[in-house]
């Protein structure tokens, strides 16, 4: 392998590795600050207590986003230099932001939030809440218009002189049409990993506290489990309308990645949805099994009856637009195929348990059966899985193009994997610091693991209002967990 592969399979890495806690810390930090208002609004103790409970299980996961977010930004930098070079100028005016406002404000109050349970009013402290898990959401909204930039370039012009893309517009940048259809689709996404996670481990411990002879103590968790599911199915009708908007506009902007996705080798009118492959889908890509007339010209523009271009007919348009070998503008198709069909099929565990448990939970009954708390388990990971499989499509479906060319925009603003990583950076060099953060990233996860597992298995601590309230000037500023 050269120094490119590597590089790739290093981001790659470190950038899914990430991922796992992302979508978790972006839904779960407006969900704890709805279980908190509860308590604020309610006085119940068993909404402190899932409060406690889910803050704990948030904070872990927090952290351990922040620590491995660090790494990504570095690889811009050292592995990529020739892609900072070359849009540096645009790209990094949105992180600045996320980390001078974004940033700030979700650390900032999320300490306060930590450490001023007993310090701060009720009123005040329920604000801090709120402000970080806003922070969160506005970090999200950041880094998805600078990735949106190098799904679509816009606010920037190309200077012949630096060969660069230089920003001229950060408000185009902002209000990217990429941006806008893909933010909400993402936290309507982790709102889906969050209300996953609220309801199966909240169904969890209602059945295993069921199985104890404990009835109260399931009971205590149905308030949290019943928000999960409300958050999961309205997130869920979310996600597929958010979905629908941003896959139209994908067929729109860049039609080879959309093509990919179906492994369509030639133009089509009506084309059709492929639900399954049997074959080999890169050198064939006409093996399907199963494919649903009309869905997929229906969903590219709302017209059954629609055309739609092919692999074939696309790469011959990219070589002679932009020149080349044509199939070097072809993504690897089992990937785009697969993981298309792979984010979709996850997300229907969610779905099921969403299903299955507002039916056991309606009129006030609290599920308590053996199959209910095994399907909790088996959901919990796979809306995770989901959001991986759907950013490798949308990363891998983008290739060969590092920065796609917008087709209204500057043709100049485009830039190919092949030339944006360092001619610095040898093989040894990335071969090492792969090997590196695979094994650190890897003893972390086991870190993490463990911390999720031992205080999920510990459940909701015993906890008063009284035990919180207020302001007590004699108090210790103290961990408050």
């Amino acid at each position: 392998m050269n120094a490119l592969d590597l590089s790739r399979w290093q981001f790659g890495i470190t950038t899914v590795y990430h991922f796992i806690f992302v979508p978790l810390t972006i839904g779960l930090a407006p969900l704890v600050a709805i279980m908190q208002t509860a308590w604020f609004r309610t006085g119940k103790d068993h909404w402190l207590r899932m409060t406690k409970f889910f803050g704990k299980l948030f904070l872990i996961n927090f952290a351990m986003g922040v620590v491995t977010g660090i790494v990504q930004e570095f690889q811009f930098g050292m592995n990529w230099s020739e892609y900072s070079r070359f849009v540096g100028d645009v790209f990094g005016a949105p992180l600045a932001l996320e980390a001078l406002i974004a940033f700030f404000m979700e650390s900032t109050f999320l300490g306060l939030w930590i450490f001023g349970w007993d310090r701060l009013s009720k009123r005040v402290h329920l604000a801090t809440i709120w402000i970080a898990a806003i922070g969160i959401n506005l970090s999200a909204y950041f880094i998805i218009a600078a990735n949106s930039f190098m799904q679509h370039p816009v606010g920037a012009v190309y200077n012949p002189q630096t060969k660069r893309a230089e920003l001229n517009s950060i408000l185009d940048v902002l209000t990217n049409p990429t941006t806008l259809a893909a933010f909400p689709h993402q936290i309507t996404a982790s709102l889906v990993v969050a209300g996953t996670f609220v309801a199966g481990i909240a169904g969890w411990w209602a059945v295993r506290a069921a199985s104890q002879s404990r009835p109260d103590e399931a009971a205590i968790y149905r308030p949290a489990l019943r928000l999960g599911l409300i958050v999961l199915l309205i997130a869920g009708v979310g996600v597929a309308i958010t979905g629908d908007v941003q896959g139209k506009m994908m067929f729109k902007q860049q039609p080879m990645k959309m093509a990919a996705a179906e492994a369509l080798c030639t133009t089509e009118q009506g084309a059709g949805f492929s639900v399954f492959a049997i074959g080999d889908v890169q050198n064939d890509c006409n093996v399907k099994q199963l494919t649903l007339p009309g869905l997929t010209s229906f969903l590219a523009t709302n017209d059954l009856d629609a055309t739609v271009k092919g692999v074939k007919d696309l790469k011959a348009e990219y070589a002679l637009k932009y020149g080349g070998d044509p199939d070097s503008y072809v993504p690897m198709l089992p990937v785009t195929y697969w993981t298309f069909r792979l984010m979709i099929g996850f997300g229907a565990f969610s779905a099921a348990l969403a299903l299955a448990g507002l039916w056991l939970s309606r009129r006030g009954a609290t599920p308590t059966g053996k199959r209910f708390g095994q399907l909790a388990l088996v959901a919990l990971p796979m809306p995770f899985l989901a959001n991986f499989t759907g950013w490798i499509f949308t990363e891998m479906g983008r290739q060969p193009w590092i920065v796609a060319p917008n087709p209204t925009g500057d043709a100049n603003i485009r830039l190919t994997t092949s030339t944006a990583v360092s001619p610095y950076v040898d093989v040894p060099s990335v071969l090492l610091s792969l090997v590196v953060f695979t094994l650190l990233y890897g003893s972390l996860a086991v870190v993490w693991f463990g911390l999720m597992k031992r205080y999920t298995l510990e459940g909701a601590p015993q906890v008063s209002g009284d035990d919180v309230a207020g302001h007590d000037d004699d108090a210790p500023l103290a961990f408050a967990y």
